[in-house]
């Protein structure tokens, strides 16, 4: 019996996984062509417009994509004589308060907030669950850290212009520049990541964000009659297709 066991292990032990045979290097073909398919098949539709199309990649419903549907599209947009400074963004009072927008940001997407003392608007402290990324951002006032928390436009201030901002009256930007709708605190590397970019460039990492994002978006150029270049709108579309029940922000 021990004779027979012996021979068995043996047996079994020739027969292991032998990459260098033929039927093993045809399994190993199979496995890494069986990879590269469905590699190519989640990615070639995010990189081949046509193929997106194809796929369905673009095709969304519901509120948000019913109002991205309204949004004139402008595949021209210019960027000509865009300066940040015709937005009067932190240069107004907000509600008499003596504040201006970014404190009131703070105020209202902080938690735990204190200010620098009694009657102040000004925030001295607070915690951020910060939609970007989805950390969570201890925020202290002071000159080098006051920057871990910053303020984004959703829609930046150079789409909004190319988009057509710069055909607005002076009163109109500086109301877009501190539009409370259009504004979010939130971690201050992604902000600066972010740039001026839309959203065939650039998303939230924080994938369980992006479609409040898009729809947020959304509802700010449907707001102030912001047109949508080719590009952004599919972007917008891609990341609206796996959420058709999401609607525009109302505030």
């Amino acid at each position: 019996m021990r004779v027979m066991m012996a021979f068995s292990d043996s047996h079994f032990r020739r027969r292991r996984f032998n990459g260098s045979g033929p039927v093993e290097r045809l399994l190993i073909l199979v496995v890494v062509a069986a990879v590269v398919g469905v590699t190519i098949g989640l990615l070639l539709p995010k990189i081949s417009h046509p193929v997106g199309e194809l796929t369905g990649e673009y095709v969304a419903s519901g509120p948000a994509a019913d109002a991205l549907n309204g949004l004139s599209v402008d595949d021209h947009p210019s960027v000509a004589g865009y300066n940040r400074e015709d937005f009067g963004y932190n240069q107004m009072d907000i509600g008499g308060s003596g504040c201006d927008a970014r404190e009131h940001v703070l105020a209202r997407d902080l938690n735990d907030v204190t200010y620098r003392h009694r009657g102040s608007c000004q925030v001295a402290s607070g915690v951020l669950h910060d939609p970007y990324t989805g950390k969570t951002i201890h925020f202290l006032r002071g000159k080098n850290t006051s920057q871990n928390v910053q303020i984004d436009h959703v829609v930046a201030l150079q789409n909004a212009w190319q988009s057509g901002a710069r055909h607005w009256s002076t009163a109109k930007r500086y109301q877009y520049g501190n539009d409370m709708y259009n504004l979010l605190a939130v971690d201050g590397p992604s902000n600066e990541q972010k740039g001026s970019a839309s959203a065939a460039y650039w998303l939230p990492a924080n994938g369980a964000f992006r479609c409040q994002y898009v729809a947020r978006q959304i509802g700010v150029k449907e707001k102030y009659g912001l047109s949508v270049p080719s590009p952004e709108q599919r972007a917008l579309r891609a990341v609206l297709h796996g959420c058709p029940a999401q609607e525009v922000p109302k505030r």
